[in-house]
């Protein structure tokens, strides 16, 4: 069968393949988590249907748009996606809450929703988030850490964000529809996730990582880094919202 390319693939190549995805090998605790949403019938993440000749995982294709490029539909980014967005957040980790794969933590975390992670379909005339991709960094953690990440990445936190009082405003859209109570830490936890990430990439880079190499020559540690500090200046408007 043909294997087609698809988007993204800055770190993994990833293909598809009839109506299957092939990737490098997943760890094992995304196997396990995968087949624990099937066993629920919760359809908000591919199906895993194990190994191929070389080794690849095989997902299911899921079908819908997928927000790789810059420029997208209005309705990608409108209000009623982020909330959408925020209770498909919710039903995942509501799901893995007090089981093995969470352990001591509260839930399983994503670790790394965004658009570009998120496949929309038409509903009621408009795309809508349906299900996420990409769950290699899938691990126990605290509900605040995917919420501070959608936050950041959805909503584009940084430079490019012209209206700061309408971002502090949707970033408590996402909490209210996330059902988020405590939201004391929740901007500190956007700086964290955005430290963490330029730094890291940075190590990696410096390390010889050549995923790490590619995205730090293509400006990534400056533009999550400029995204720090554009958050770090405004902290005060987006706690106010969240107050």
């Amino acid at each position: 069968m043909t294997e087609s390319p698809l988007p993204g693939g800055s770190i993994n190549a990833v293909v598809r393949v009839g109506d299957t995805v092939r990737r490098p090998a997943s760890p094992e605790f995304t196997r396990d988590l995968l087949r624990w949403f099937e066993a629920r019938g919760w359809r908000g993440a591919p199906l895993h249907h194990g190994s191929d000749d070389e080794g690849r995982d095989v997902l299911d294709f899921l079908d819908g748009h997928v927000a790789w490029e810059p420029r997208q539909p209005a309705a990608v980014s409108s209000d009623e996606s982020l909330v959408a967005l925020a209770r498909l957040v919710r039903t995942f980790h509501d799901l893995t809450a007090g089981t093995e794969l969470a352990g001591a933590e509260e839930v399983v975390c994503h670790n790394d929703l965004s658009p570009k992670n998120t496949v929309y379909r038409p509903a009621d005339g408009a795309l809508r988030p349906v299900a996420f991709i990409d769950w290699d960094l899938a691990a126990p953690g605290r509900r605040i850490h995917d919420v501070a990440h959608a936050c950041w990445q959805y909503l584009g936190l940084g430079p490019s964000v012209t209206d700061a009082e309408d971002a502090a405003r949707r970033m408590r859209l996402i909490a209210d529809a996330y059902g988020l109570t405590d939201r004391s830490e929740l901007v500190a936890t956007v700086l964290w996730w955005q430290d963490r990430c330029w730094r890291g990439i940075q190590a990696g880079a410096d390390s010889g990582d050549a995923a790490m190499m590619r995205l730090r020559d293509t400006g990534a540690v400056d533009e999550v880094r400029g995204a720090y500090e554009w958050v770090r200046e405004r902290r005060i408007v987006l706690e106010r919202a969240l107050d």
